[in-house]
């Protein structure tokens, strides 16, 4: 799978920490390095199979679907682009007006990720989202009306102004919506971001640990009583419409990420490019990566596959720890993970499969930190 990351967004969301420009002073210079770098690196991935590509950021609904095409062309040049291949583009909601969702149509994007992270117009100026209330709703009804149905939503919660009754309100709207797929996720305070500045110096509340716990209790209750599957942490579908992206991140499998920040992962090692759109088309350009590289151990392959593969429905597959890690670290996973059976917070499924419940699910990173392999 090939990720791109789009560096360019309108304005700063107030909790957001990914690497982004709201300036396009090095738009068209930055595309041409992504073109190029795709180039550069088509024999990262030993499969040259591609089933899913992602335009994240960042806020890729910026691009033209011109724009967007290229791009994908350049993947098609130097990878196989399979015929039922998942190709998604993130999109803020005032982006997706009548005339770019109609040019998308002509377009190999075939799912939608709608950053609509709230129905309230008091949430939205709260986070500094460059979409209103309104727009969130007619992005969803423009996109459903041009024949798109393979859609994803995201919904925060666990942040001061969000009442458990908006909190339902919100979840309750976007199912009438019958998207068949919703990413949510816990409002989070990272390190040098507008919120976090805001707490600190005491303009906002800090988050609440229990009421994160309640509103993501309901998050569960609510969507699963509406016929979604809880297949992963964050994530719910309807009839096994599963993001092939993130589910082949779940599972450990291979990608290459293209642009600046972006994250590539072969099993052996990850590589991430610098977090800086001038020095990164340099460094593209002159055909001399600026990347981190981190060669992964035995240890840190084992701790990758529990963290990840725990957080799925599917979760940790005992015959995989046996036949690439050994019996010792199999034997060793067992038995650390017995107390969390004894408290119902893992379950035990035909003698090979380790899945959390749903009390287990509240304390999935805790539980998985407690299996690790420390070296």
């Amino acid at each position: 799978m090939i990720y791109f990351h789009i560096p360019f967004c309108k304005q700063a969301c107030h909790y957001c920490d990914f690497h982004f420009s709201t300036s396009l002073k090095y738009k068209e210079e930055l595309l041409q390095a992504l073109q190029k770098e795709v180039t550069l690196r088509a024999n990262y991935l030993a499969d040259k199979a591609i089933t899913s590509i992602y335009f994240g950021g960042g806020t890729p609904s910026l691009l033209t679907a011109g724009e967007i095409e290229q791009l994908i062309g350049q993947v098609a040049a130097h990878f196989e682009i399979a015929s039922d291949a998942e190709i998604t583009l993130e999109a803020n909601p005032d982006d997706l007006d009548n005339a770019k969702v109609q040019a998308l149509r002509h377009t190999p994007i075939n799912r939608f990720s709608i950053g609509i992270q709230s129905f309230y117009e008091e949430d939205l100026r709260w986070m500094n989202r460059a979409h209103n209330a309104l727009e969130g709703e007619s992005s969803i009804k423009r996109v459903q009306d041009a024949g798109f149905e393979n859609i994803t939503a995201d919904l925060i919660y666990g942040y001061p102004l969000l009442t458990d009754t908006k909190w339902k309100s919100n979840m309750e709207k976007l199912i009438a919506f019958d998207v068949p797929h919703i990413s949510s996720y816990a409002m989070t305070v990272e390190q040098k971001t507008a919120l976090a500045h805001f707490i600190g110096s005491g303009k906002t509340p800090p988050m609440q640990e229990a009421q994160s716990a309640e509103q993501m209790q309901m998050l569960f209750d609510v969507l699963t009583q509406n016929g979604f599957e809880h297949y992963e942490i964050s994530n719910f579908a309807k009839n096994g419409q599963y993001a092939k992206h993130n589910t082949a991140y779940w599972q450990g499998k291979h990608y290459l990420g293209i642009g600046p920040s972006a994250h590539s992962f072969n099993g052996k090692s990850r590589s991430w490019n610098i977090a800086n759109n001038a020095r990164y088309i340099d460094g593209i350009t002159t055909e001399q990566f600026a990347y981190e590289i981190e060669n992964l151990s035995r240890e840190d392959q084992f701790n990758e596959y529990i963290m990840t593969s725990l957080r799925t429905m599917w979760g940790v597959d005992l015959e995989k720890i046996l036949r690439e890690f050994g019996a010792d670290t199999e034997q060793h996973l067992v038995l650390n993970t017995q107390p969390f059976i004894t408290k119902q917070e893992v379950e035990l499924i035909g003698e090979r499969y380790l899945i959390l419940t749903m009390k287990g699910k509240l304390l999935a990173d805790y539980i998985a930190s407690e299996l690790f392999l420390i070296p």
